[in-house]
């Protein structure tokens, strides 16, 4: 994502919530960073590999600070989720949040194929590659990606990309537009239960609940 200098960021730390223990962060330009690994001066290939593999191979939004006697890679994160975390509290729960809005992604995917036809739903695909490259989705950045999240069910899936609740948020919200033009109503977004019914009950409440945090409850409509 960055190589930064010194000057270029501040360095503060908070309290962890449930150790005795200060945690590092890293502030740059609004943006929050925790450590993730701290190396030497004499270290510096193995930093920059470390970084290059975090941001281009696995996705990751990290920086590298240089300084004159080390090198660090930090990746970014809220800091309301750090000082929150628990170590599984919002990871644990993201899997089945994904694997949800995949679910949903499909149901619109194939109505759009199956109702408009093949060439409106190769545009879609188009369309999504956009929003994914333009908002920096881990793993979704390609044709190849995209095709496999919309024909590998998620529910028989041993892994479903690290995206984040922002990244979710993001998604569905432009899955909704997206849906909304190609179909030119809104009735795509509604009584959407019949498409989550793969998901345990608890799964399904979880992912229900979690939409109606925000604004997405009023648009992912459930019977």
């Amino acid at each position: 994502m960055f190589i930064l200098k010194r000057t270029d960021v501040e360095i503060t730390t908070v309290q962890h919530p449930h150790r005795d223990q200060q945690i590092p962060v890293l502030n740059y330009q609004g943006q929050t960073f925790r450590l993730m690994k701290m190396f030497s001066a004499q270290q510096a290939e193995e930093a920059r590999a470390l970084w290059r593999d975090l941001t281009d191979n696995k996705g990751k939004a990290c920086v590298l600070l240089e300084e004159s006697d080390r090198y660090s890679v930090w990746g970014k994160v809220r800091l309301d989720q750090l000082l929150g975390e628990g170590h599984g509290g919002t990871d644990t729960k993201l899997p089945i949040l994904t694997q949800a809005s995949l679910l949903l992604l499909q149901a619109v995917y194939f109505d759009i194929e199956d109702l408009l036809g093949g060439r409106q739903a190769a545009s879609f695909e188009k369309d999504l590659i956009k929003i994914f490259q333009k908002s920096q989705f881990p793993q979704a950045d390609n044709a190849e990606a995209v095709k496999v999240l919309l024909t590998l069910n998620p529910l028989d899936s041993l892994k479903v990309p690290p995206w984040q609740e922002n990244h979710l948020s993001t998604f569905l919200q432009e899955l909704y537009n997206l849906g909304k033009g190609y179909f030119g109503n809104t009735s795509f977004a509604e009584g959407i239960e019949e498409v989550l019914e793969g998901l345990s009950a608890d799964d399904r409440e979880q992912f229900v609940s979690w939409l109606n945090q925000s604004s997405l409850g009023k648009l992912w409509i459930i019977n």
